[in-house]
């Protein structure tokens, strides 16, 4: 019988809000709320309590991350699933999935909800159900998963698309891993993507996301760096395009040894062709580290992992390696 560590963190999943008294359910009772029984597991529920998911630190993140590292590595646990409020579920999940390495060791499923626990129609218990479901031989191995909806969404690729209804999260331009059925079976539709590098040092966590604009000063990216940014995530337009006025900025910061990565507002394909498979060439020759598809958000959580690297040629040589 497989052992699960269930790591609740509180938020909408658990969150009781038409109770006489509003409360936080524990692991114990979503697990109860969820209807387990029929699963051939064995699961020990935790209750870590953290931010509000719109306020989730980067030191939260990272202890949610190496516990359940050190679940799968020193408990002997088969697999961990974490509930987490869907705000910041992705960059979470991507974390912990950057930190268990190129070979990850058990099953990682994140999941929440849209509703409160007491909410008619909440889709928290069975999202737990279908997680833990989830948490099956088929899926050591993938990294973090993210399990809403019954769809299986490799940690790297989910985005939150919509927080009022389903589908929540969503992979595109790929195409989900797979699903989970109401009876609890697992299907593996589509390949996961590979193994990121193995992670060295302490990830960084003040790294500066900064949505770029036709127009914009360049002062806001040395404003970033003089309150103490390590590096930049820009957000930028079509392939990771952005305004010409930075140019000069971006090979500045890059002779200090701040490395600024170029990401897009929009999905895309990195080898799809056309803008994409060159995007930004003038900012990318001055310094710019292409963020090869990843989401603003994901390019900022893989940019904290890669400065425990070193500086911008090890981020860089680390980011070539995604």
């Amino acid at each position: 019988m497989a052992r699960i560590l269930l790591i609740a963190t509180g938020d909408t999943i658990a969150y009781q809000q038409y109770s006489p008294r509003p409360a936080v359910a524990s692991g114990e009772r979503l697990l109860a709320a969820a209807g387990i029984d029929s699963l051939p597991v064995d699961v020990h529920a935790e209750d870590i309590m953290a931010e509000p998911s719109w306020d989730t630190s980067p030191t939260t993140m990272l202890a949610l991350a190496r516990r359940t590292r050190s679940a799968v590595l020193d408990d002997g646990y088969d697999a961990v699933v974490l509930t987490h409020g869907v705000d910041t579920l992705e960059e979470t999940a991507f974390l912990t999935d950057l930190m268990a390495g190129p070979d990850a060791h058990g099953s990682i499923v994140f999941t929440g909800a849209l509703h409160c626990l007491d909410a008619p129609g909440s889709d928290g218990p069975d999202n737990l159900s279908a997680a833990l479901a989830a948490a099956h031989p088929a899926t050591r191995n993938l990294g973090a998963l993210v399990c809403f909806h019954r769809e299986l969404h490799a940690a790297r690729w989910a985005r939150l698309v919509d927080a009022s209804g389903p589908p929540a999260f969503s992979s595109a331009p790929y195409a989900p891993l797979g699903h989970v059925s109401p009876a609890g079976e697992v299907s593996l539709t589509a390949a996961a993507p590979i193994r990121p590098p193995q992670l060295d040092g302490a990830p960084e966590s003040d790294v500066a996301l900064i949505k770029t604009y036709p127009g914009m000063t360049p002062a806001l990216l040395t404003a970033a760096v003089d309150a103490g940014a390590r590096g930049i995530v820009l957000e930028g337009t079509g392939a990771g395009n952005v305004p010409v006025e930075l140019f000069t900025t971006i090979d500045e910061l890059t002779s200090w040894n701040i490395p600024v990565v170029l990401a897009s507002r929009a999905r895309y394909h990195p080898a799809g062709g056309g803008n994409a498979a060159n995007a930004n060439e003038l900012a990318t020759k001055l310094g710019a580290i292409p963020a090869r598809g990843l989401s603003p958000a994901h390019a900022r959580i893989a940019l904290m992992v890669a400065l425990a690297s070193g500086e911008v040629d090890a981020v860089r040589h680390w980011f070539n390696r995604l």
